[in-house]
């Protein structure tokens, strides 16, 4: 008899444990760590990520620095590259290179030997491509020299013609980020390091004329790279402090209020993340939102002249990680898989 229950209670256990759900990963392809390594001069940061309509694919744009370059003193490396390209026809999991922007500019602007950082680059309603570009004019062994925010447009995302440069509050700006406002008029931030490295902002009817308004109100400490993006019902700004990413949220996209602990400070354990986050770009898509961010793995910290020749040190690589909310507040795991499917716009609504 006792045999008999025995049997029983092990078919039992047996029938829950079977009929027990197995955890469901979410949506689309885990992404491998790093994401991308740049393969000429392995030293990719600083991306914005965008759906090209023409090649039905999405295209990553990034600052290329020179990392692997011998002979550079000073932070010549960090100069001297145009904007690299890297396009996945697999949602955002995998991506190949495929070049560099074709960007033109005024000798006035760019000077004999342009520096290209940190594009910025939004579709308008109308189709037109729109880049907001930090232009260097020329390779410097320091960081003591004027930068430049330019606007370009292009059809196809590969060829971009020079609009305008913008007339800002100082001659050392850089990282612009643009978003339009429900009204239909744009907001630009930026960093402008006459002033502490502090995050600026301006507004625009039309995207060529600017109105400069001076320091974002609540958005303190040095920092760069302002990312702005709506999620969640909220407005969200985070900012490269290098020891991670500080995070701001608004109602308004004027007033901003500061989370108190940073994303992507603690170093992580995969394959060129085991040091702090920097300079991040969004993707909002199908209700989820991905948070594209640069490491330097060889070490901890922002780029200084002591760096030398050290490919090592000066190398960077490109990874990513699903945001989430939580008590109303954004919070990552940049060591739990990350499943990205990004979809084309029109089916991310």
């Amino acid at each position: 008899m006792k045999s008999r229950l025995w049997f029983a209670f092990l078919i039992g256990v047996f029938a829950a444990t079977a009929g027990a759900a197995e955890p469901v990963a979410p949506p689309g392809k885990l992404a491998p760590k790093p994401l991308y390594r740049d393969p000429v001069f392995d030293g990719a940061a600083d991306t914005v990520v965008i759906w090209n309509p023409q090649k039905k694919t999405w295209w990553m744009f990034y600052t290329n620095r020179r990392a692997n370059a011998p002979g550079l003193s000073g932070v010549a490396w960090v100069h001297g590259t145009r904007i690299g390209i890297a396009e996945s026809t697999d949602a955002g999991a995998t991506w190949r290179y495929v070049g560099v922007a074709d960007i033109e500019l005024p000798k006035e602007v760019g000077g004999d030997e342009p520096t290209h950082w940190a594009p910025d680059i939004l579709t308008a309603p109308d189709g037109t491509h729109h880049m907001f570009l930090t232009v260097v004019p020329g390779v410097f062994e320091d960081w003591q020299h004027p930068r430049t925010l330019a606007h370009l447009t292009s059809a196809d995302l590969l060829h971009w013609k020079f609009q305008v440069a913008l007339k800002l509050a100082s001659d050392r700006v850089i990282d612009a980020v643009v978003h339009r406002l429900p009204d239909g008029t744009w907001r630009l931030w930026y960093n402008n390091e006459r002033d502490g490295k502090s995050i600026y902002y301006a507004d625009s009817p039309d995207l060529d004329t600017w109105t400069d308004h001076g320091r974002c109100d609540g958005v303190g400490g040095r920092c760069e790279g302002p990312y702005v993006f709506e999620w969640q019902g909220r407005k969200w700004m985070l900012v490269d402090t290098w020891k991670g990413l500080g995070v701001y949220r608004s109602d308004d996209y004027l007033h901003w209020t500061g989370q108190p602990e940073l994303l992507l400070a603690k170093p992580g354990k995969g394959t060129d993340d085991g040091v702090n986050g920097g300079h991040p770009g969004v993707v909002v898509s199908g209700g989820r939102a991905f948070c594209f961010y640069f490491t330097h793995p060889g070490r901890a910290g922002t780029i200084t002249p002591q760096d030398k020749e050290s490919r090592n040190l000066r190398r960077s690589s490109i990874q990513v990680v699903e945001l989430a909310e939580q008590d109303g507040w954004l919070t990552c795991d940049r060591d739990a898989p990350t499943y990205i499917r990004l979809l084309p716009p029109s089916a991310a609504q």
